[in-house]
């Protein structure tokens, strides 16, 4: 059937050549985007002047000597209609226009009889011959597979994911324009490292040619940036692209958008307080309010935002302290719990998976989440006032993370041990683990003044949205057809 309909528009093809009319021109005639024609359609149509609009062409009504086309471009829709007597190629015009073709339309504007705002087409122009149908609204990209593999056509049909796409513009743009506006300096950093650090995942290895050697692709922007803040930069951040080689869900995928800011000569009660402004005026200008709804249930983030103690949920869900369990009690309670855990975890690992299935989906509105582990941060500084805590503040809700700050660890030698303990794990099996990074390392024996960092993702976004995050990004990874 699809075959069919490609080579009859093959044919229609071939009759605009015989016809002397290119299907493929560079050059578009168009003098207004359509959102503006309409805008100023009353005083357009009232001098009686021509103008030309471009667009897709979304619906054909054949009435013999009349065509009643509509035409969309990115900014709106409007109705052109195509007389017998005012086009000498209205023939040839309707035997080869289909759904889907990229046309422009020239000639003044009109009411119709029913007071539908239009274009009477004096000349019309094939801009760009289509040879695949779009699937009609009855029949087609409903399912999520078929629009994410053709995410170019659920574009052209639903003109909510495209307002979807614009808010997500508007997002970055508010977290740029927020850090802007506080004097951090915007920085760009390598996307291959020799070690992959910053983060507990793991990495996708490739190979460069001309040096020989084998690079990892980041899975976080953590140890460069770090590096700025050694050389003396004291604001910076980066929005940039970070890989991870982890499984496919709801909240995760392989390449995404991370933003990552370290501001030296503070700590993590101080990115508290700015990071509950920043939060609230990205999501204002995201959204246009501060409560927006996920799966069913108001979120209000115009609140204050608590701060819950981690060590103290952890221990009221699960009946053991994550600060003074063993590592072999952790391993027993996340068998208890059925949560198939890995023999060669450590501690942090343990704590980790046991707290992201026993109390993270339980914290809904937006919280400030502290008193985390210190095992369950290797690069954070440990708490002064509390051993075995790390200064660490987690954004919860939804039932997920959305950002993550620390008082950055300034140690060389604590660093040194705890990569060593993380080298440990890995060579035991540990494949997310982190590995040792010499050359960070020597970076923090210049030394770091005490910085505060923290890294967010577009999983906020998702969030806000409402939508797992692999439909907020325009061409997702899956898996080949076939």
């Amino acid at each position: 059937m699809l075959d069919d309909i490609i080579n009859d528009r093959l044919r229609k093809l071939d009759l605009l050549h015989d016809a002397g009319i290119d299907p493929y021109p560079a050059k578009t005639l168009r003098s207004f985007a359509i959102k503006e024609a309409l805008e100023r359609f009353s005083a357009l149509m009232k001098s009686k002047k021509k103008i030309s609009v471009a667009g897709r062409v979304m619906s054909i009504r054949d009435q013999g000597n009349l065509l009643f086309v509509d035409c969309a471009d990115e900014s709106g829709a409007i109705q052109c209609v195509f007389k017998k007597d005012n086009l000498s190629d209205f023939k040839t015009l309707k035997a080869a226009l289909d759904r889907g073709d990229f046309i422009s339309v020239t000639g003044p504007l009109f009411k119709t009889k029913k007071g539908e705002r239009s274009i009477e087409a004096r000349s019309v122009v094939m801009l760009a011959k289509s040879l695949r149908p779009l699937p009609t609204e009855w029949y087609g990209l409903e399912d999520v597979e078929s629009r994410l593999r053709e995410r170019y056509v659920d574009l052209v049909l639903h003109a909510d994911v495209r307002e979807m796409f614009r808010k997500k513009s508007l997002f970055w743009a508010a977290i740029r324009e927020f850090l802007i506006d506080e004097e951090f300096v915007e920085v760009e950093t390598g996307v291959l490292e020799p070690m992959a650090g910053g983060a507990e995942a793991e990495p996708f290895l490739t190979h460069h040619n001309v040096l020989d050697v084998n690079f990892y692709l980041r899975i976080s922007l953590e140890l460069q940036l770090k590096k700025l803040v050694v050389g003396g930069f004291e604001k910076i951040f980066e929005i940039g692209r970070v890989f991870r080689n982890e499984g496919i869900d709801r909240e995760h995928l392989q390449d995404f958008t991370f933003m990552e800011f370290y501001w030296a000569y503070h700590n993590y009660d101080d990115l508290i307080v700015m990071l509950e402004r920043m939060y609230k005026r990205v999501i204002k200008k995201t959204t246009g309010g501060l409560t927006t709804v996920w799966q069913g249930k108001k979120i209000d983030w115009g609140k204050k935002w608590p701060r819950l103690d981690y060590a103290a949920l952890f221990k009221k869900s699960n009946g053991i302290d994550p600060l003074a369990a063993s590592r072999d009690a952790l391993y027993d309670k996340a068998v208890a719990l059925h949560l198939a855990p890995e023999k060669n975890m450590g501690r942090g690992r343990l704590i980790d998976l046991i707290y992201k299935k026993t109390v993270r989906p339980h914290l809904i509105q937006p919280c400030f989440l502290v008193n985390t582990p210190l095992a369950v941060s290797p690069l954070s500084k440990a708490s002064a006032a509390r051993p075995g805590i790390a200064e660490r503040v987690q954004i919860v809700a939804c039932g997920t993370e959305l950002g993550n700050g620390y008082s950055e660890l300034n140690d060389p030698v604590e660093q040194r041990a705890r990569f060593e303990e993380q080298m440990r794990l890995r060579e035991g099996g540990d494949a997310e683990a982190m590995q040792l990074d010499d050359d960070f390392l020597t970076a923090l024996e210049y030394g770091m003044p005490p910085t505060a960092g923290f890294g967010m993702s577009e999983r906020l976004f998702a969030v806000l949205m409402d939508k797992p995050v692999r439909e907020t990004v325009f061409f997702p990874l899956m898996k080949p057809r076939g």
